[in-house]
C-alpha cells in the first residue's frame, strides 16, 4: 500500500519522526517495563536476577514491533500483546514477573510521557537555533528605515531590525513556557486500574516514585487509570501557540514579498528553482505559505485534544485513538514549521533600496505625526497642533504634492517653526523612537538566555 498520510512522504523532519514511530513506542513502553522490573527488585518483590532478565529482553532485539502484531491479532489488546511478546523472551522464571502490578495506562501514559520530553527537547533546540538566526538579523538591519504599517496602511518609519526584535520577544517567551509545560506534559504514573495502586501492594509509592526517577519524570499525583489528560491538553495549545507565531511571521514575509512591496523576499534559486509550472517569471514565498497551511492544521488538533480530556468515571477509551494522531502529527509539524522559517530568515533577502521607495511614495505623509509632536514642543496644544497637520495632510492628498511642500507654505506654521525644523521633521530616520535601543536589548536577551555572542 502507498503511504497516506503526508508526514510519511512530504513533511517532517526524521529526527522527529522517529520518536514517535512504531519501533519506538515500542522501545519506549518496553523502557518503562523494565524500570517496574527493576523497582520490584529494588524492594524484594522480585529477585534481582529475574529483573536483569526483564531487562535484558525489553529491547527490539528480542520484542519485535511484527511479532507483537501476530498476538495483537489474537489479543485485540496491543499492550498485552507486547507483554505477551517480552514474557516469551525471557529465559528462567523471569516471564511471570513482566508487568507485575501494572495496568496498561501505567506503561503507555509513562511512555508517552518519555516520547513527550524527547520531543519537546528538540522543540526547546529548534527555538534556540531560531531565536539566533532572528538576533543575526535584527543586529545585521538594526538600522534599515522601513515603513512601519497599521490597517495595511502606512503608519510612521520604524526600523527592519525592531520589527525582527518583536519576534524575537515572542520566541523568548516560547523558551519560557516550554520550560514551564515540561513539568506538567511528562508526567507518567504506575498506579494500577483505577489509580489507588492496590496491586502493587504497601510499595505502592515507593515503586512508583523509583520508577519515575529512574526514566527521569514527574508523576501525575493523584491519578485515575490515566494521567491527567489537562496535561496534555495544555502541550498541544502551547505547541499551536508556537505554530500560530510561525504563520504570523510567514504572513509578514509573504506580504512584504508582494510584488508592490517587495521589501524582503524568501531565497530563490535563480539557476534551477521553479516558481510556476506556467508563468515562468514567478518567484514565489513558497516556504511561508506552507507555514501558514500547516500552523492551520496545528490549530485543528486543539479540538480533539479537549475533548479527549473529558473521559468517562476513572477512564474509558476513547482518548486513545484521538491521541495517537494528535501528538505525533503536531510535534513533527511545529518541528518542521520552526526548522523551515529558520531557513526563511536565515537567508532572507531584504531590498532596503525597495523600502526606502515605498518611504518616498508617501510623500511625507508618514511624518505627520512627527511634525505634530514638533508643534506641541513649542507650546501648541495638541489637539490644535493635530489639527494644523491634518488639515496641511488632507491638502497634500488631495493635491497629490509632497506634505513638506504644504507644511513650508502654511503660515501659521512657520510662525511657530523654522524651515530648518520643519525638514528636520520630515526626515524619517529622525523619527524611529527606541526601535534602535529596543533592538539592541533584544539582541543581549538572545545573548543572555542561550549563553551566546551574537
Amino acid at each position: 500500500m502507498s503511504d497516506l498520510c503526508p508526514l510519511d512522504y512530504r513533511y517532517g523532519r526524521p529526527v522527529m519522526k522517529k520518536i514517535f514511530c512504531e519501533d519506538s513506542r515500542l522501545q519506549y513502553q518496553m523502557d518503562v517495563e523494565a524500570s517496574l522490573a527493576k523497582a520490584h527488585a529494588s524492594l524484594g518483590t522480585i529477585t534481582k536476577e529475574d529483573a536483569d532478565e526483564i531487562v535484558r529482553i525489553s529491547s527490539l532485539k528480542y520484542v519485535t514491533a511484527k511479532r507483537v502484531k501476530e498476538i495483537e491479532k489474537e489479543t485485540k489488546h496491543d499492550l498485552m500483546a507486547m507483554v505477551k511478546a517480552m514474557t516469551e523472551q525471557c529465559n528462567g522464571n523471569a516471564g511471570k514477573y513482566v508487568h507485575l502490578g501494572a495496568t496498561s495506562n501505567d506503561i503507555v501514559d509513562t511512555a508517552t510521557a518519555l516520547q513527550i520530553r524527547d520531543a519537546l527537547k528538540i522543540i526547546s533546540e529548534d527555538i534556540d537555533i531560531f531565536l539566533v538566526t532572528l538576533a543575526k538579523l535584527a543586529k545585521k538591519e538594526r538600522d534599515t528605515i522601513e515603513i512601519g504599517r497599521t490597517h495595511a496602511q502606512f503608519a510612521i518609519p520604524i526600523t527592519f531590525g525592531f520589527k525582527i526584535s518583536g519576534y524575537i520577544a515572542e520566541m523568548l517567551r516560547h523558551k519560557e513556557r516550554i520550560f514551564e509545560i515540561g513539568k506538567r506534559a511528562c508526567a507518567g504514573k504506575m498506579a494500577g486500574a483505577v489509580g489507588t495502586g492496590a496491586a502493587l501492594g504497601k510499595n505502592f509509592f515507593r515503586i512508583q516514585e523509583f520508577v519515575m526517577d529512574d526514566i527521569g519524570i514527574y508523576y501525575e499525583p493523584a491519578a485515575t487509570q490515566v494521567v491527567g489528560r489537562d496535561r496534555y491538553t495544555e502541550l498541544i495549545c502551547f505547541l499551536s501557540v508556537v505554530a500560530t507565531s510561525l504563520e504570523r511571521y510567514a504572513t509578514e514575509i509573504r506580504n512584504l514579498q508582494r510584488s508592490e512591496l517587495s521589501e524582503a523576499a524568501e531565497a530563490f534559486d535563480i539557476t534551477k528553482q521553479v516558481g510556476s509550472s506556467t508563468m515562468a517569471q514567478k518567484k514565489n514565498p513558497i516556504t511561508s505559505e506552507n507555514v501558514c497551511g500547516l500552523a492551520r492544521v496545528v490549530r485543528g488538533f486543539m479540538i480533539p485534544a479537549f475533548e479527549s480530556q473529558v473521559l468517562w468515571h476513572e477512564r474509558d477509551l476513547s482518548n486513545s485513538s484521538a491521541e495517537r494522531f494528535i501528538l505525533p502529527h503536531v510535534f513533527a509539524l511545529v518541528d518542521d514549521m520552526l526548522h523551515k522559517m529558520n531557513n526563511v530568515f536565515a537567508n532572507l533577502s531584504v531590498n532596503r533600496d525597495n523600502m526606502i521607495r515605498n518611504i518616498d511614495s508617501a510623500k511625507g505623509l508618514i511624518m505627520a505625526e512627527s511634525v505634530m509632536m514638533k508643534i506641541t514642543e513649542k507650546g501648541i496644544g495638541r489637539q490644535v497642533a493635530h489639527e494644523i497637520i491634518r488639515e496641511a495632510s488632507m491638502n497634500a492628498s488631495k493635491n497629490n504634492e509632497h506634505l513638506l511642500n504644504v507644511l513650508l507654505r502654511n503660515k501659521e506654521l512657520t510662525k511657530i517653526m523654522t524651515e530648518k525644523e520643519i525638514r528636520s521633521s520630515m526626515d524619517p530616520k529622525n523619527y524611529v523612537g527606541g526601535s534602535k535601543e529596543i533592538t539592541d536589548n533584544m539582541i543581549k536577551a538572545v545573548e543572555s538566555a542561550l549563553n551566546v555572542k551574537i
